[in-house]
């Protein structure tokens, strides 16, 4: 099990139930690198709304769904079909095809940002409106989070504020198709990885099949709790933290074979920092027992190569 947390002791409590938030948030941080938080941002309804939407998008016909597909935006924005992603190492694609929502950035600083458009999806318009409100709800919840995360690590409470202010940020709904015959030689759903950004917080999916993998090197099986997100670290608080909080290698398992015709449905939220933020290992992070374990990096250098080792951009796209 992972530890299950009440983000409302942090925002709404008074100062000893905040610290003890933070004292527990951190510790699963550095233990398993995954926490169940109740009383997030995010309402019921809206989830509803938002599974319902997302259903209604992938039940669309591909054809129609291959008109939000556009390779020049790298599976940054709109579709990316059937098997294009796969785990960093592997060559094997997932099974699976998803949707991205990206940053709200208003009309007069989008030349600043240079973020691509969100695409509208023509048949489906509320489709776009509750990703928007969905966005909205997990980046304030994700916004909370790190400043708790920055307490626990010594650092000023609004440390990650401006850093995360208009960040590269995804909300990605993921729809993992019945199986109909059998998987090629090592496919799974989600291959086992760890996720590239700061944070990532995920509703309840509408199956079973994440997995994350223990110190003991021993999988267990992740299922989110009633009105519960599950948060979890990703690999450049890691690399920033130097790897004081962990960022837990985790997969989606196919289902059993009479679970085959099953689908499944899952909706990350990606917390990234904007790509001018450096991830140089923290100085509070480092001491004689812990050197400096990464090379001095900014998001968006991070992200570019990650993004090349998980096959949604080649080797010659520009940065």
């Amino acid at each position: 099990m992972i530890p299950s947390l009440d983000l409302n002791h942090f925002i709404h409590g008074d100062a000893t139930a905040k610290a003890e938030f933070v004292k527990q948030l951190g510790e699963a941080y550095e233990d398993i690198g995954f926490a169940a938080i109740k009383n997030h941002l995010l309402d019921d309804e809206l989830v509803r709304n938002l599974y319902e939407q997302t259903k209604e998008f992938f039940d669309l016909p591909l054809e129609v769904k291959n008109k939000y597909s556009d390779p020049a935006l790298a599976g940054q924005r709109g579709y990316t079909g059937w098997g294009k992603e796969h785990a960093k190492g592997s060559s094997v694609g997932d099974l699976k095809e998803f949707w991205h929502f990206g940053q709200y950035v208003p009309d007069e600083q989008k030349t600043k940002f240079g973020y691509p458009d969100n695409l509208m999806v023509d048949e489906l318009p509320t489709f776009n409106v509750v990703g928007e409100q969905a966005y909205k709800a997990l980046e304030e919840t994700g916004k909370y989070m790190l400043r708790a995360m920055a307490l626990y690590l010594d650092l000023d409470e609004y440390y990650f504020d401006d850093k995360i202010e208009y960040g590269n940020s995804i909300l990605r709904p993921i729809h993992y198709p019945p199986i109909t015959s059998e998987p090629p030689t090592g496919a799974v759903r989600a291959g086992q990885h760890e996720d590239i950004n700061l944070i990532t917080l995920l509703m309840g999916a509408s199956a079973d099949g994440l997995q994350v993998l223990r110190k003991d090197g021993n999988w267990i099986s992740i299922t989110s709790l009633p009105e519960h997100l599950v948060v979890n670290v990703g690999d450049m608080l890691q690399r920033l933290t130097n790897d004081k909080f962990k960022s837990t290698t985790h997969r989606v398992v196919n289902p059993p074979r009479e679970k085959w015709s099953e689908a499944r449905y899952s909706i990350p939220f990606f917390l990234h920092p904007k790509s001018e933020v450096r991830l140089d290992c923290l100085e509070s992070c480092i001491d004689a027992k812990h050197p400096k374990k990464y090379d001095d990096m900014s998001a968006g250098e991070y992200l570019h190569e990650r993004l090349i080792e998980i096959g949604l951009i080649s080797k010659n796209d520009s940065k």
